[in-house]
């Protein structure tokens, strides 16, 4: 415990000679600090996120459409960026971290930790949305909780595929939507491109999930992040839908699940094959070359390795 809390007031100095005071209680584990960031900032982008799939659901179209979805996601995870952002990168989302890891950009001893902490504010948001809109849910679908059919309510939650759409397609369908959605995030990361401002990587990001939304979310509500889909899954198995919930779309519970991590690793594994293994080389300059120019950015700008 005591390697864990610092409970004193400890006065730092930094390089520029600004004197900081600690809190009196701080984590030092940096395990513990990343978790807790990348849950909560996954919680806000899946409360914001479902919340507005609840309202246009039991609102009938009186209170939003598709498109109230995409700007619920998409402000979602730009709100979930800026809560961890840079404690934990707030990847939001098993994919991204997974890629990460196969690139080199996460140890692979974290990815235990960011899935699990994943999936547990993934859970918890579903069950707070669950909890705020239970009597606006149950009156809608007069308390009969199903999965498919005219007052389905289970997509609420989780996603599910369109009446045509086979297995195969979806998993087709969730891949690219993956691809696209790593290779944006590998340009917007890479500091020899042209990377948004310092301090706008957030509402980018954001923007990109609503340009997948809008695009590429018909057949399958755009999972694209299997701690997205998977969590609030089992809470709905749990919360009084039933098993139907794996067994609906022929058993399409698992594409969420697989086909985002391999789209992940495509669409970055494109971006570097395509653009960022042939940036050409460095040169000094005035003394001080861009690649120590770079690291200077690379410092002064938060982290950018950020999803849903």
């Amino acid at each position: 415990m005591k390697d864990l809390v610092q409970s004193v007031e400890i006065r730092a100095t930094q390089r520029r000679g600004v004197t900081v005071t600690r809190p009196k209680v701080w984590l030092k584990n940096e395990f513990v600090r990343v978790g807790l960031a990348e849950s909560l900032s996954t919680y806000v982008m899946m409360a914001f996120g479902l919340g507005s799939v609840a309202q246009v659901v039991t609102g009938q179209g009186e209170f939003g459409h598709y498109i109230s979805i995409n700007l619920g996601f998409g402000l979602g995870v730009a709100m979930g960026a800026h809560v961890g952002g840079k404690v934990s990168g707030a990847h939001m989302n098993a994919a991204v971290s997974f890629t990460m890891c196969v690139f080199g950009r996460l140890a692979w001893k974290m990815l235990p930790l960011y899935i699990l902490a994943q999936f547990l504010g993934s859970f918890l948001a579903a069950g707070t949305i669950y909890s705020i809109y239970y009597e606006a849910i149950h009156d809608y679908c007069g308390g009969n909780l199903t999965v498919t059919g005219v007052k389905a309510t289970a997509g609420i939650f989780a996603t599910y595929p369109a009446p045509y759409l086979s297995l195969v397609a979806g998993f087709v369908d969730q891949v690219f939507g993956t691809a696209m959605l790593l290779l944006c995030l590998m340009a917007l990361s890479d500091q020899k491109n042209k990377p948004p401002t310092a301090g706008s990587e957030p509402v980018t990001v954001g923007l990109l999930v609503l340009l997948i939304g809008i695009s590429l979310g018909s057949n399958s509500g755009y999972a694209i992040n299997p701690t997205r889909d998977i969590a609030p899954r089992v809470f709905t198995a749990m919360a009084g839908w039933g098993a139907e919930v794996f067994r609906s779309g022929n058993g399409w519970w698992w594409v969420p699940l697989v086909a985002p991590p391999i789209g992940g690793v495509l669409g970055a594994g494109l971006y570097k094959a395509f653009v960022e293994l042939h940036h050409p080389l460095l040169s000094e300059q005035d003394g001080e070359t861009q690649e120590e120019l770079v690291c200077l950015q690379k410092e002064q700008s938060p982290s950018v390795d950020i999803c849903v």
